[in-house]
């Protein structure tokens, strides 16, 4: 199988294969037979050099898929099935989409994980009729399509960077004397090229920080049976390679070729692991566009220890890009992108994926922030300019891999212009220095080739460059003389249809043209009898018999064709050779290009930033090189959004782990209360404004003084992973034992409801035993939300742990949620509450508050009060759990009212329900 791709494509909770290897080729694609048609025998030899893609064959205006590949296309495209001839016997199935629609299509393939090879006539036509009537057009494969390398507009989402990443093994080589990874990642749509080295215990959260379309792998790391199920689980594309791609003995050699370059010092240092997945992109990129060579930028080596580390999990159950159903709606990145350009959006998701972990490096983001901030006036002139912007890094990505049309080049040239605006309206003066940067790079924008692509490019545009049409009127002689000939024939093949009309007295008589036939014209089947009957047919030579109709030609149409059709092709070819001449002046300013792109992005992310600071009431924070964490007023910056579309407003709250008090480590805060109180909202809210506040963004809160967080950590929210064979509450495990196992004393963790998914004591011995490792241990600063409410006796032995409770209040039998945070413990979780709120039926909430009082009557004391007294660490400590069960419901009834709270009106109806339940109690 040596060379051959096995592409498989992971959704979270199975594999789906979607090709095979070439040594294992179904029989429908034999050698073909002597009798085959020339056509055929052509298709045949394409697809056996491409047995692991859909083959889109070119054939005039459509791409043809036959055999096995047309019943999948049909299938997944949900297009009609047909067929066409016969092959060893049997009918060959066929379908096809349009030239012009064939972005959707592939659109539709990539995303179900296919890889699609584009077939395209290499020669004209007319070159293959001069080698005999039956001669095939020649035909071979462009490019190859996968999730990991497509370029197209259409296929890519703006805001989102397209990665195709390669990961390499190195037996040995991590921290700990175990497996050590290589990763590399290349965006041939920006040509972004960077490389890190990993090791066993965080490549996972590398990955997922990349977020990749496809991942490259070499086939025995694939197959490594430590390995597999991880591969298989993966959310993207994972396409096993020959080992050969990841050769470490010819990486360099490879890499310093493709970069024209003696050695690859100039670059970094880069590991044997980290060259070798840097080789095998590259290796795949040049496969799979047929020898192109993006322009991509050197490979720049990123220290893992510069952004915080965020595991696939966390990054799931904060909804940091997506939310948990896969929407982009209702996600931190929905709700803070305020970018007015699609450069300035992928940025943003970019420092959303891996925060900064260098406080200087977020100051010089916030500095930028604050600069926007102060002049309202300059940032919505700047925010204007960039709208106006378009994706100049995906436009030159396509122009230098030849794929490009008349727009890209347009979008070339109006973001030159938008960069000379920008650039004059910050001008020179004391900016901060991220500013200052991006000014000084817009200021070099190449004014030639921005004059150039202005004067040579029409106003309207045509997508595609063979259409033509794109040059302005005026700017080539010669152009100007063949259009001018091709315009007035035209106007001569109007006069003609008139007279032909006339002398056949047919009003429906139409002159058309195609690529097969060329002019002819077109009559209905009736009066096609007519026009092949004399004297008619002397002048009109019958050419094809349709359906509905009957199309012939004439001497004069002819005649007319052939001058029609040599202006056409001259102004045609004029054109192209202005657009080359374009494109290779574009090509040549490739890195001032880019350089202009990026700092284009860096200034949409710093005025989007302020935006949103100024609309949401967002505070700068101090994010400093300490433990510190204290937000005063915090908010969700998601659910304070959704609020305020209903309406409503979010109640702010306070939070402190930092050190200040113990010196050493953070705090841990145990958050008590009910369901629906806001428990989850308040553990979120404070992770998302670490976050926030180290990709340089400002807070939604009052104040935010951070300490650098280098490793976040969630486990929130319950769910199952079937695929894998885990539980609820396995995974729930699984997650909390990674957090266990790398927490350390910056990183900053979450936890919600742990042990929830098993018996009552079995969850509660692990929610005591993390909590002690956390605080002896790890050391982290830790919010841990619970509804074991015997926890909150550890606050007497864990010197930095804290109880802290959401408030509630009751109010005639219901609850009410205060949504506030307040010292102390909760007494009682008001589940039976919550579940009244939630609509069950009357009678099964009565039974429910029944059989709490039988439970609470018989006896609900934790058998950890006996327990406890034979734990070391906590031999003097007694659970301080719920009073004395009594079975007298007024004295249960009495237990619950707290008088200081209570109004005069709610005071006389609490002495109302007392009555009741005596004489209920009495029988009377």
């Amino acid at each position: 199988m040596a060379g051959g791709l096995n592409f498989r494509r992971g959704d979270g909770r199975s594999i789906l294969l979607v090709s095979r290897p070439m040594d294992t080729r179904s029989p429908e694609t034999p050698p073909p037979p002597a009798a085959v048609t020339p056509m055929m025998a052509q298709y045949i030899e394409i697809k056996a050099a491409n047995p692991d893609c859909l083959l889109f064959y070119r054939m005039g205006d459509f791409y043809e898929m036959f055999f096995e590949d047309a019943e999948v296309a049909s299938g997944a495209l949900g297009i009609t099935l047909t067929k066409r001839g016969k092959h060893a016997g049997d009918d060959i199935p066929m379908c096809g989409v349009p030239v012009h629609a064939a972005d959707q299509y592939l659109q539709k393939l990539i995303a179900l994980g296919y890889r699609v090879a584009v077939c395209e006539q290499t020669e004209d036509p007319a070159e293959a009729r001069k080698r005999g009537g039956k001669s095939v057009v020649r035909r071979d494969v462009v490019r190859l399509v996968t999730p990991g390398t497509i370029t197209e507009d259409t296929l890519l989402a703006p805001g989102r960077n397209n990665y195709l990443a390669a990961v390499s093994r190195q037996r040995g080589a991590g921290a700990d004397g175990g497996d050590g990874f290589g990763l590399a990642w290349i965006d041939i749509s920006t040509g972004e090229f960077r490389v890190a080295a990993s090791d066993a215990g965080r490549f996972a959260a590398d990955l997922a920080r990349v977020a990749p379309s496809e991942v490259l792998v070499a086939e025995p790391v694939f197959a490594d049976p430590e390995l597999n199920a991880f591969w298989r689980g993966l959310p993207m594309a994972v396409t096993p390679l020959s080992p050969a791609f990841f050769d470490g003995a010819t990486a360099e050699s490879r890499l310093t070729g493709y970069f024209a370059v003696r050695t690859l010092d100039g670059f970094g240092a880069f590991s044997r692991a980290e060259l070798s997945a840097a080789a095998a992109a590259l290796a795949y990129v040049e496969k799979t566009q047929i020898g192109e060579r993006p322009p991509l930028m050197p490979p720049a080596a990123e220290a893992t220890d510069g952004v915080m580390l965020i595991d696939a999990a966390t990054r799931a159950n904060l909804e940091l890009t997506a939310t948990l159903s896969g929407d982009r709606r209702g996600s931190l990145l929905a709700a803070i992108d305020r970018t007015a350009t699609g450069a300035g959006a992928r940025l943003l998701a970019q420092r959303l994926a891996g925060p900064a972990t260098d406080a200087g490096e977020i100051a010089g983001r916030l500095d930028a922030v604050a600069w926007m901030l102060a002049d309202t006036g300059l940032r919505h002139a700047i925010r204007e300019d960039l709208a106006a912007a378009p994706d100049i890094a995906r436009a030159l990505s396509r122009v230098t891999l030849g794929r490009g049309g008349p727009r890209d080049l347009a979008a070339i040239r109006d973001g030159l212009e938008a960069a000379t605006r920008i650039a004059g309206r910050i001008g020179s003066g004391d900016h901060p220095p991220v500013i200052a940067t991006a000014a000084g790079v817009l200021a070099t924008a190449p004014q030639g080739l921005g004059e150039a692509l202005a004067k040579a490019l029409a106003d309207d545009l045509p997508h595609l460059r063979r259409d033509g049409g794109f040059v302005r009127d005026g700017h080539h002689d010669g152009l100007d003389e063949a259009r001018k000939l091709r315009d007035e024939s035209r106007r001569v093949i109007a006069g003609l249809q008139a007279d032909y009309a006339a002398e056949t007295d047919i009003r429906a008589l139409k002159i058309k043209h195609n690529n097969v036939l060329g002019y002819f014209v077109e009559v209905n089947a009736a009066h096609g009898e007519r026009l092949m009957k004399p004297p008619l047919n002397a002048r009109f030579i019958h050419r094809q018999t349709m359906a509905n109709a009957v199309r012939f030609t004439t001497t004069a149409l002819a005649d007319l064709e052939a001058k029609i059709a040599g202006a056409g092709e001259r102004a045609l070819a004029i054109e192209l050779a202005v657009f080359d001449e374009l494109a290779a002046a574009v090509e040549q300013a490739t890195a001032t290009l880019r350089a202009i792109a990026d700092a284009l992005a860096i200034l949409d992310v710093a005025a989007a930033s302020a935006v949103l600071a100024e609309a949401e009431d967002y505070c700068r924070p101090v994010v400093e090189e300490s433990l510190a964490f204290s937000i005063a007023g915090g908010r969700h910056p998601v659910v304070e959004q959704a609020l305020r579309h209903e309406s409503q407003s979010f109640v702010a709250n306070d939070c402190a782990l930092g050190p200040e008090e113990t010196g050493d480590a953070g705090h841990i805060w145990l958050v008590t209360g009910p369901n629906m109180a806001g428990k989850s909202t308040f553990l979120r809210q404070n992770a998302l404004i670490a976050i926030m506040a180290q990709i340089g963004c400002y807070v939604p809160a009052r104040a935010a003084r951070i300490g650098i967080v280098d490793r976040l950590f969630s486990r929130v929210g319950a769910a199952d992973d079937l695929a894998r064979g885990r539980s609820t509450f396995m995974v729930e495990m699984v997650e909390t034992a990674a957090i266990l196992n790398q927490a350390g004393p910056r990183s900053l963790v979450i936890l919600d409801e742990i042990g929830r998914g098993t018996a009552t004591f079995d969850g509660l011995s692990i929610a005591w035993a993390a909590i002690e490792h956390l605080h002896e241990v790890n050391r982290s600063r830790a919010l841990f939300a619970t509804h074991y409410h015997e926890l909150t006796a550890l606050s007497e032995r864990l010197a930095r742990l804290r109880n802290v409770t959401v408030r509630v209040k009751e109010w005639q039998g219901d609850v009410i949620f205060l949504h506030e945070i307040a010292a102390g413990a909760a007494d009682r979780s008001y589940g039976i509450q919550v579940a009244k709120l939630a609509g069950l039926p009357a009678s099964v909430v009565e039974r429910a508050r029944a059989v709490l009082a039988q439970l609470e009557e018989t006896d609900r004391k934790s058998p950890v009060n006996t327990l406890i007294d034979d734990l070391p660490l906590f031999s003097a400590a007694r659970i301080a759990g719920p009073a004395e069960a009594v079975a007298d419901p007024v004295v249960a009834m009495l237990e619950t009212i707290r008088p200081d709270d209570l109004s005069p009106r709610e005071a006389l109806e609490a002495l109302y329900r007392l009555k009741a339940a005596l004489r209920e109690k009495r029988g009377d």
